[in-house]
């Protein structure tokens, strides 16, 4: 096994629309869609779609989506561990999409809330044979420290602190080799982490020696600043571990039809896992490159976990 991911599954419903509604006001819906969705499941899909031996720990309640959930990580061939959580629901996300792609969504974390670090902790052989541990922050923070604790040694702790948790702090950042935020992400965790106000929609204008000088403050852990269609920023304290011959760059997005960005983050950090776990000799910046042509490819779809790009369907249309 070679990516191991600790995080959330929810069900996803999902509306499209011409454009969101004010407050107040009811609108048509375009279309409707349900399927497999979660953070942390959609990264265990898109590592696995990527050729990646890839296992998943997470939470489910008693009911009939978690029926369906298990179905859905056997079809995907993924070795799922799940705590189930008689007192409560699976997870469930409702997200509406406009014309342009972009979302709105609101979640019930429901069992993701209760997967325990005791549950996490005591999957040793997942963690055993990983060379990858990544995390998100749809579940309980103790559940998100205690898998970064089991991560043996030599294998790669990646954090994707989506959404910001409140008790998110400098030590859950020092816990990990590679953090991945997005700009509004970033911005807070430089906020809580670093006591330094930025405005979220000024990151990607940034010139590079201040935004570098940013992701420092944030400690000694490789910093990816997703950027969106701007692509990403990169940030090392050491990138010779990286196989990187530079300390901090960027890297473009690739042209693509956007139909739904939903999950398109999701498909970014699987597919860098998967990268970084099939070849760890490789620099950073070609495992980046390939996450960020399956981020791509992945909003021309609809849904979530549904819309995680195969390596084959990737090769196909970047080379």
């Amino acid at each position: 096994m070679s990516v191991l991911v600790v995080g959330s599954y929810n069900q996803d419903h999902v509306w499209r629309i011409d454009r969101f509604p004010q407050p107040g006001e009811t609108r048509r819906g375009l279309g409707f869609s349900t399927g497999p969705g979660g953070k942390g499941f959609n990264q265990a899909v898109a590592s696995a779609r990527q050729q990646a031996q890839t296992a998943f720990i997470g939470a489910l309640g008693e009911d009939a989506l978690a029926r369906t959930a298990r179905e859905l990580a056997a079809a995907e061939g993924l070795d799922a561990r799940w705590q189930v959580c008689s007192d409560t629901t699976t997870g469930s996300c409702g997200i509406v999409v406009d014309a342009q792609g972009q979302n709105q969504i609101v979640l019930d974390l429901a069992a993701n809330e209760r997967l325990s670090p005791e549950f996490v902790t005591a999957q040793q052989d997942l963690f055993a044979g990983a060379r990858v541990v990544l995390v998100q922050m749809e579940t309980g923070l103790s559940s998100v420290r205690a898998a970064l604790a089991a991560a043996p040694a030599g294998c790669l702790r990646m954090l994707n602190p989506a959404p910001v948790h409140a008790d998110a702090d400098a030590a859950l950042i020092a816990g990990v080799d590679l953090v991945t935020p997005n700009e509004t992400e970033f911005a807070d965790l430089l906020a809580r982490c670093a006591g330094i106000d930025v405005g979220a929609d000024s990151v990607a204008a940034l010139g590079d020696a201040e935004l570098h000088a940013l992701c420092r403050r944030l400690g000694g852990a490789s910093v990816i600043v997703t950027l969106g269609a701007r692509g990403c920023f990169v940030s090392h304290a050491d990138a010779a571990r990286w196989h990187d011959g530079e300390a901090h760059y960027r890297l473009p997005s690739e042209r693509v039809q956007v139909r739904d960005t939903t999950g398109a983050g999701d498909a970014f950090n699987g597919a860098l896992a998967a990268r970084l776990a099939r070849f760890p000799q490789r620099s950073l910046r070609d495992a980046l490159i390939q996450a960020g042509r399956a981020a791509a490819l992945s909003t021309e779809r609809a849904g979530a976990a549904v819309a995680m790009p195969t390596l084959a369907e990737v090769q196909a249309r970047f080379g």
